[in-house]
């Protein structure tokens, strides 16, 4: 656990803490330990801290993204109580629904089904992600996410238990050489070629009027690959096994419609025509994108880890009426 240094200041700034980091917090994002340190804060109240400088490392202002090395002074400004309770508590049917979803859990590790429409972390006009309502349901643990799966994709969501554990998968999502292995289920409009099909091409995330994210391939991007399988034809359209070797934002999205078949039921990427006939065919009311397992080592490769989530049954459904 991180320690207070000097307790509050007195004088002008009553309440402002002073903490140390302690060294197994080497490589955590500020933002992420200041969650930690201001338990119940929404996260887009910690990130309005960071961006008007009143967190501050060492003396010097903090930007979002840095990564903590350990032994740091951390400055944390006093926060009203009321703005900390705004966001309540999560409601008591997604604590449930996230409670029901999990599929595997040790003494390091938690994985979960992550059901569409919930949002890994919360921001961005949402109060509660996956994250914040796992701390909701166990507040005597600490957990971290490992990763990150879109709003609108389903499946395997990794949590850290212990601080070890989330370096390490960190460590090994930062491998080129398949350290972790995703694999995705996707249905993807259109007939691809039978085989392995490889994308290699990389991405970039601008930003739309509003503050939109869209990734599209840009020479400018950051390198990312994508390979597509065939594993069944179904009304015309390629069900795929998709394995990534990296994890840039939307990539596989973007990476369908950069090969010109977009994913099904993708309303940001796709085709609103041909999801409008699965919708009314096939009843194919979301995204068919699910993150269907994992695979890694931890501890040098001494512990491997298979975790699996099946695919959701409303998108079984789709593809049962798509054979018919």
């Amino acid at each position: 656990m991180s320690s207070a240094a000097n307790g509050p200041e007195s004088g002008a700034n009553p309440g402002v803490r002073r903490v140390v980091v302690d060294a197994d917090r080497a490589g955590q994002r500020i933002d992420n330990f200041l969650v930690g340190q201001l338990k119940g804060v929404p996260r887009a109240l910690i990130y309005r801290l960071l961006r008007t400088g009143q967190v501050r490392i060492n003396g010097k202002r903090a930007k979002p993204d840095v990564k903590l090395e350990g032994g740091e002074e951390i400055r944390i400004p006093p926060v009203r109580v009321d703005a900390a309770d705004a966001s309540g508590t999560p409601p008591a049917a997604l604590m449930a629904r996230l409670d029901a979803a999990v599929v595997f859990e040790d003494e390091r590790l938690l994985a979960l089904n992550k059901p569409t429409g919930v949002a890994s972390h919360g921001g961005s006009g949402i109060s509660f992600g996956v994250i914040e309502t796992l701390r909701a349901l166990r507040p005597n643990q600490s957990l971290e996410l490992v990763h990150r799966l879109d709003r609108d994709t389903s499946g395997l969501l990794v949590i850290a238990k212990k601080r070890s554990a989330l370096s390490q998968l960190q460590a090994l999502l930062r491998e080129d050489d398949g350290g972790l292995e995703k694999r995705y289920l996707a249905l993807l409009l259109g007939r691809l070629p039978d085989g392995v099909l490889t994308v290699d091409a990389p991405l970039h995330v601008g930003l739309r009027q509003g503050g939109e994210r869209h990734v599209q391939v840009h020479a400018d991007g950051k390198a990312s690959i994508s390979h597509f399988r065939v594993l069944e034809r179904r009304g015309g359209h390629s069900y795929c096994e998709v394995r990534i070797e990296t994890g840039r934002t939307h990539q596989i999205r973007a990476h369908a419609r950069h090969i010109g078949h977009a994913i099904a039921g993708d309303d940001k990427y796709g085709d609103e025509t041909i999801n409008r006939r699965l919708r009314d065919k096939a009843g194919l009311r979301r995204l068919f994108l699910h993150a269907a397992s994992l695979e890694f080592s931890l501890d040098d490769g001494a512990r491997p880890y298979l975790l699996n989530a099946p695919l959701p049954p409303e998108l079984g459904e789709v593809l049962n009426r798509l054979s018919g």
